[in-house]
């Protein structure tokens, strides 16, 4: 079984920035994806940004311009590089693995909050 952790979450104010990472406990070939959603209590699964094993790269339009991701494959890690955070981005933080259509596994979440 893949575990996956992440940590660097916690309190910054608005404008500033945090680096996230996800470690996953090994290296599996179905894991051609990993990124990271976030939600907050009360709504739907947000999706952020994913790094594919072969390069890739997408944000969402919500990040576009202030996030980075970025994916070290021999590491088994994935990061996001948060910059100009706002209210809006408080969420708990939630690293996925899998495939294009399947987040195949999750980690347990790091909260962020952004104080104004």
């Amino acid at each position: 079984q893949v575990q996956l952790v992440e940590s660097g979450g916690g309190l910054v104010q608005a404008g500033g920035s945090l680096r996230l990472s996800c470690t996953t406990s090994e290296s599996v070939p179905s894991i051609t994806y990993m990124g990271w959603y976030r939600q907050t209590p009360g709504n739907e699964r947000e999706w952020v940004a994913r790094a594919g094993s072969g390069g890739s790269r997408k944000l969402s339009d919500s990040v576009k311009g202030r996030f980075a991701i970025s994916r070290d494959n021999a590491k088994n890690t994935v990061y996001l590089q948060m910059n100009k955070l706002t209210a809006e981005d408080t969420a708990v933080y939630l690293c996925y693995a899998g495939n294009l259509i399947d987040p195949e596994y999750w980690g347990k979440g790091t909260l962020v909050i952004v104080s104004s």
